[in-house]
């Protein structure tokens, strides 16, 4: 009897420690713990030590509070027909005052927001073309979360943010952007490299054209020189020699340069000028060219000056 008595009372003791065993259990940080009776909801344990009823009270189930991401990925069409990946990245959580609903109304959340970003987003994309879905990504990404948060909301769900992390096009379509960009930042730098030679062509004829001017103006200088030099040497040689006219001293200073360009000439030691045979006689020749030239351009000058078109003969000078 004394046996059977001290193993009662094991088991007593035993029944005793797993009650009590069982009525305390802990729900971990940032989470919550469904509490049911006999089957139906009792309340929400929130996290550290808490204690329920042995065989009456049972935590069926434990809810994270915590931020979670659900990824998405929604094929559609856009506008001109171009089939396009969409990645989504949904950011949710439990609200704290809605755990019954959260853990009650919905079987499947994660189906559930998924339907709901599938029916946002081709509800959208296809009234797009694929450049503006580009430029619109953001606000597509807006219209998710408001739309998602709208609906779950009754569902004890919050939408923290809503990320379209890309946007993948067929590759075929997106290596003919790429070929289209290409083809556009080389027409860009051939523009580019045209404008350059262009801008270099330009500085190089404004070059060219200020170097004649200024070529220009030193020829007119140096002729000028040369006239008023010879007008003071034909003055002073009339002085100088009586009866002496302006052709003989115009004779005179060609003779004298002829003669200085033989003189440079041959001092030349690596000359290659070819003189061709002629006679001193051959001066009075070019000298006699040009006096004919001087009396035709004063003919044709009193000619336009008369203004009656007829030609008239000018001031004759008298051969030397």
């Amino acid at each position: 009897m004394t046996g059977i008595v001290i193993g009662l009372v094991i088991v007593v003791a035993l029944f005793v420690l797993s009650l009590l065993l069982g009525s305390f259990f802990t729900v971990q940080t940032a989470h919550a713990g469904i509490i049911q009776r006999l089957g139906k909801f009792s309340r929400v344990a929130s996290p550290g030590l808490n204690f329920k009823i042995p065989y009456l009270e049972s935590l069926v189930s434990t809810l994270s509070l915590q931020v979670q991401q659900l990824d998405v990925k929604v094929e559609t069409k856009t506008k001109d027909n171009v089939f396009v990946q969409i990645p989504i990245s949904v950011q949710y959580r439990v609200s704290p005052d809605k755990i019954y609903e959260a853990f009650y109304k919905l079987s499947d959340p994660i189906k559930q927001i998924e339907s709901f970003v599938y029916n946002v987003i081709l509800g959208h994309v296809p009234k797009l073309t694929l450049d503006q879905t580009f430029e619109q990504q953001a606000q597509i990404a807006v219209d998710v979360e408001t739309s998602l948060d709208g609906s779950m909301k009754e569902f004890g769900y919050g939408i923290v943010k809503a990320l379209i992390t890309d946007i993948v096009p067929d590759t075929k379509v997106k290596s003919a952007m790429n070929d289209i960009n290409a083809a556009a930042r080389e027409r860009e730098a051939t523009v580019s490299r045209a404008e350059t030679e262009k801008m270099l062509l330009v500085k190089k004829a404004e070059a060219e054209a200020e170097s004649k001017r200024l070529q220009g103006e030193g020829i007119a200088n140096q002729r000028k020189a040369i006239v008023d030099g010879l007008r003071e040497s034909i003055s002073k040689f009339s002085e100088a020699i009586e009866g002496a006219s302006a052709q003989d001293a115009m004779a005179l200073v060609l003779l004298t340069q002829y003669f200085d360009m033989m003189k440079e000439v041959a001092g030349t030691n690596r000359s290659s000028t070819i003189m061709m045979p002629h006679t001193p006689n051959a001066l009075a020749d070019l000298f006699a060219q040009f006096r004919n030239a001087i009396i035709a351009g004063e003919i044709a000058v009193g000619t336009r000056s008369d203004g009656s078109g007829e030609s008239r003969p000018g001031p004759t000078r008298a051969a030397p």
